[in-house]
């Protein structure tokens, strides 16, 4: 089978994935990047691995996502369609994702919103996201404009500092019972309901991100407390990803993530990035997603976490040892 043909192939099987393909699939997709992605393949014979010998899932090596700010990492041999950014800090050295097809992390991006919440047909999108608006590369805003794209409300949109009018169509939506998500980062949410303290009651509120510079950190308890209460709302929704992933996990409160369907998490203990954590034990986050067929799958994050049975998962800050990124929010 060709090149072309096998990740087709791959890319039919993904799409149609149940739970119980994840596995098999995992193998399938580990044996591919092992062979046709060339940093990848590099990586493995460095430690050691020989990918005939994986048999199970849990052995299979996870790449430094570090990595990403050095390399330009691809499976197989083709042209970027697109190149996301991370958007970092001052001065400090930003992840590039380079993607060969936009269209397929739009179809993966949106696997992982309507398995947590539905059709993106049937909600306005509200995107308070002025940082992200403000640079170029953005994975989050490519993802947010596709799915205000997918709604069939016209009120739809980005917002960048004019929150008169955003508050104008929340109102329109409350009165019309129009199902509504504002996903926002964390200071603008911060800023919306400190000048406003607006009833937002009846809306799906979601921060993705930190304060960017913009605000003190703060943890994700005390961020929610301060939204809940400006907003009237029982539950602060969330969305954890990243420039080097094409999938999501969402929130739907206190700091409980699901993955996408071709998303799993686990974690490995903070000294040996190979020995991987019991349930319920916290460890560096390593994410596999399986949507990054055309650059890697097998992520190992610089993300504290703890991982639940049920699959679910929590982010608990960042290893000491990594970089501050400007995509996390970060917990004191």
């Amino acid at each position: 089978m060709t090149f072309k043909a096998k990740r087709a192939e791959l890319q039919r099987k993904l799409l149609s994935a149940k739970a119980a393909d994840v596995p098999s699939l995992a193998l399938e997709v580990f044996q591919w990047q092992a062979t046709h992605n060339s940093l990848y393949k590099s990586y493995l014979e460095l430690i050691g691995c020989v990918p005939t010998r994986i048999q199970h899932v849990r052995d299979i090596p996870y790449l430094p996502i570090s990595l990403f700010k050095n390399y330009q990492i691809q499976t197989g041999q083709w042209s970027a369609e697109q190149v996301f950014s991370s958007s970092g800090t001052t001065g400090s050295k930003t992840s590039r994702h380079y993607i060969r097809d936009i269209q397929w992390y739009h179809q993966v991006a949106r696997q992982s919103f309507e398995r947590a919440y539905g059709p993106l047909s049937q909600y306005c999108f509200l995107g308070l996201l002025p940082s992200y608006l403000e640079r170029s590369g953005s994975s989050l805003i490519y993802m947010v404009d596709y799915f205000i794209q997918q709604s069939k409300y016209d009120q739809s949109g980005f917002f960048l500092y004019n929150t008169d009018s955003l508050l104008e169509i929340v109102g329109f939506c409350q009165k019309r019972q129009i199902p509504t998500v504002l996903i926002g980062v964390s200071f603008a949410l911060l800023d919306l309901a400190e000048q406003h303290q607006p009833d937002l009651s009846g809306l799906i509120v979601m921060e993705t991100g930190g304060m960017k510079g913009r605000r003190r950190e703060m943890t994700r308890e005390e961020l929610h407390g301060q939204l809940k209460t400006a907003f009237s709302l029982e539950h602060i929704h969330s969305e954890y990803g990243m420039t080097e992933l094409l999938s999501q996990a969402y929130s739907p409160g206190e700091g409980i993530f699901w993955p996408g369907p071709l998303m799993q998490i686990q974690t490995a203990e903070i000294t040996d990035p190979f020995a991987i954590q019991k349930y319920g034990k916290t460890g560096i986050i390593q994410v596999m997603d399986l949507g990054n067929l055309d650059s890697i799958s097998f992520i190992a994050t610089e993300d504290l976490g703890r991982v639940h049975e049920n699959g679910s998962f929590e982010i608990l800050g960042r290893h000491d040892a990594s970089d501050i990124r400007g995509c996390n929010l970060l917990i004191a």
